[in-house]
């Protein structure tokens, strides 16, 4: 079977535009939604990704009959008859347990096994079973499968004691046709979880809050199918972003939202690089000399992302100077760290901190991506090193990004996705 690999020869400044694709992490809620609409939903700017295929693929083994064209999914939900996600597919994608939501909301039933997906430390689902179990859902594990069942979805008071993405879609997803209303406390503000709930009020749900911590759902009968827009992806964004920062040079992101990009944008703001915002563009201008950031960790939106620590480190290894970043959010979100090392990088990590001493030219290697953001780093570090760097294991990029090589060569990058046995 042939190997991909991605080679990117490194050593001058970016200067180029690029248009940010559709954000993978709403179309997927999105398209999980739509088991709960009775009716053909349309949705546009869907990423051409392969968690947006592994999508399809459950969609349509549900009943919920899901095509992909270029960048639009259709879904026609009027004949969902099936409550089981096989082991197979629940492993090809870590966002696979969205689905438990809407299949309990519009079967009163789910069986599933634990997600697959990046290897970022352990994922419980607790919080998602426990949300479902507040509703009157009764879970119980059968020969390695779970098994969650609910005659009657009643609205309830979830009170969340981690404001979880995953969990607070499950929970609006679950609760747009329960009984009555349910109220989320704690709950997740990404923008995301903004986009996910107006797609749902445009289907006829009763959503208010969403992006703040408290969120009510007033239960209805039906949802319908609509057409919607899938939000632009903040992270792809924030990767070319960094793209520039690192090789240096001046870019133009289009399609992008830098309200919901602000700590992002501050950070880069600290290195030196300077940033213009105007409507749906940003403009980053690296200038010659990028500065270190004293400290910095991820938390939960607003703060700084978990998804772009990987992509920063790579660009403060230009900076001349220490730099701090501490991960809070995941266990293993490190691992791309050996690999800057064997580009020369100078990292020590230690639990959940990262020291970066940058300013020492990095060279070109063969390295390989251990997930998806880790590879945008590889990346990312590529553009600053002297010679070409090849990249391995790309199937974790294509899980995040659409066409990664090519919108690198539109910022003026010299990358190329070559192919061989």
């Amino acid at each position: 079977m042939a190997e991909e690999v991605l080679h990117i020869t490194g050593g001058k400044p970016l200067h180029g535009e690029v248009t940010v694709q559709g954000a993978k992490n709403s179309a997927l809620p999105l398209m999980a939604a739509t088991i709960l609409c009775d009716g053909v939903t349309t949705l546009e700017n869907v990423p051409r990704l392969t968690d947006v295929c592994a999508a399809c693929r459950i969609l349509n083994r549900v009943g919920c009959t899901a095509k992909l064209h270029e960048h639009t999914v259709t879904a026609d939900g009027s004949d969902v008859h099936s409550a089981e996600i096989p082991d197979s597919d629940m492993r090809k994608m870590r966002s696979s347990i969205m689905f438990l939501g809407p299949l309990l909301g519009r079967m009163g039933a789910c069986t599933l096994t634990m997600p697959g997906g990046c290897e970022l430390g352990p994922r419980p689902i607790d919080l998602h079973l426990d949300a479902m179990r507040r509703m009157g859902t009764q879970i119980s594990e059968e020969n390695g499968r779970i098994v969650c069942r609910a005659s009657v979805l009643s609205g309830a008071h979830i009170p969340l004691s981690y404001p979880s993405v995953g969990v607070t879609e499950n929970v609006l997803m679950a609760a747009v046709c329960a009984k009555g209303e349910t109220i989320l406390t704690g709950a997740a503000r990404e923008p995301e979880i903004v986009d996910l709930a107006a797609f749902l009020n445009c289907c006829g749900a009763k959503i208010q809050g969403a992006g703040e911590s408290v969120i009510r759902i007033q239960g209805v009968k039906t949802l319908h199918g609509c057409h919607y827009r899938v939000m632009p992806d903040r992270i792809a964004a924030m990767t070319w972003l960094c793209a520039g920062a690192s090789a240096g040079g001046t870019i133009c992101v289009h399609d992008a939202r830098p309200s919901e990009l602000e700590a992002c944008l501050a950070a880069l703001e600290m290195t030196g690089c300077r940033i213009g915002r105007c409507s749906e563009r940003i403009f980053l201008d690296a200038g010659a000399v990028l500065k270190p950031i004293r400290y910095l960790r991820t938390l939960p939106y607003p703060a700084f992302p978990t998804d772009a620590q990987a992509i920063l480190m790579a660009v403060l290894c230009r900076a001349k100077g220490t730099s701090l970043l501490e991960e809070t959010i995941f266990e293993s979100r490190y691992k791309h760290v050996g690999e800057l090392l064997r580009m020369g990088a100078e990292i020590r990590v230690s639990g959940k901190t990262a020291v970066i001493y940058g300013g020492t030219p990095l060279y070109s290697s063969e390295v390989e991506a251990m997930d998806l953001r880790g590879g945008a780093a590889l990346a990312v570090a590529a553009l600053q090193s002297e010679g070409t760097t090849t990249i391995r294991g790309l199937q974790h990029l294509d899980r995040g990004y659409e066409n990664f090589a090519e919108a690198f060569h539109s910022l003026g990058a010299d990358a190329k996705r070559v192919s061989f046995s």
